[in-house]
């Protein structure tokens, strides 16, 4: 479904990706993990072509790189960004609206906005109020449901547990694990490395800039010094996590 080679991120005199290559296959769920500042979510913003990068971008077997974002976004590249980035001022069904914003099949769109109401009961309740009303997990709902209006083939998803409770944490990748499960491959970027991990069949882990390494959670999380280093191996595996991997 993607294939990313030697991709490189400039921003003036900072290397903000330094010759990241991965791969996700047609619905698979990988995660890159790393800490703050290792250019995860330049990576991610380069892939949509959100800021200047060199190197291969292929999606579904066609090379995507150099494309505006609107394009790669119409053949099936969507990015649920970090904070959400909800317009505020508009109702919760004009910001689902903003992201069928390419598409002309407007009974189509009704229907998949209904549905996401039965979904999510709390955005439909709120349908027509301001989306500064919801709390910080509808918000993430309401960001997600966004990116699904773009029909996409693909979503990214940065940092999407971030400022959520626990319990909101659960629910989030219960519901990211039918996503996939309904056939939506996904490339998560994501701190909580126990969740993340409890739902990727694979994961990168990026220092400074570059893929470092790579595998199955198993092999992953089988390595003490790797685990010390960036998968938080003093961290105890929240309440749920076997669930959010098999619901």
């Amino acid at each position: 479904m993607l294939e990313i080679e030697d991709l490189n991120v400039r921003y003036g005199r900072v290397h903000a990706v330094r010759g990241a290559s991965l791969t996700v296959g047609d619905g698979e769920i990988v995660a890159v993990l790393g800490a703050n500042g290792a250019g995860k979510s330049s990576l991610l913003k380069a892939i949509l072509g959100l800021v200047p990068a060199s190197g291969r971008v292929r999606l579904a077997g066609v090379e995507v790189a150099g494309w505006p974002p609107a394009r790669r976004l119409a053949h099936g590249l969507a990015l649920v960004p970090e904070g959400r980035r909800i317009l505020v001022g508009l109702t919760v069904e004009e910001n689902l609206l903003m992201g069928a914003y390419g598409r002309r099949d407007h009974a189509a769109v009704r229907a998949e906005i209904a549905g996401i109401y039965e979904r999510f009961p709390n955005l439909g309740a709120r349908r027509s109020l301001p989306a500064a009303v919801l709390s910080g997990g509808e918000q993430q709902m309401l960001a997600i449901g966004r990116g699904l209006l773009a029909r996409p083939r693909l979503m990214m998803l940065d940092e999407p547990s971030l400022g959520l409770s626990p319990l909101l944490v659960q629910e989030l990748f219960l519901l990211l694990r039918k996503l996939n499960r309904d056939g939506l491959a996904l490339l998560l970027v994501e701190q909580n490395t126990t969740m993340a991990l409890a739902v990727a069949a694979r994961a990168y882990v990026m220092e400074l800039g570059r893929v470092v390494t790579q595998g199955t959670p198993r092999e992953l999380l089988a390595d003490d010094r790797l685990k010390a280093a960036y998968l938080g191996s003093n961290r105890r595996a929240p309440r749920g996590a076997a669930a959010a991997r098999h619901p």
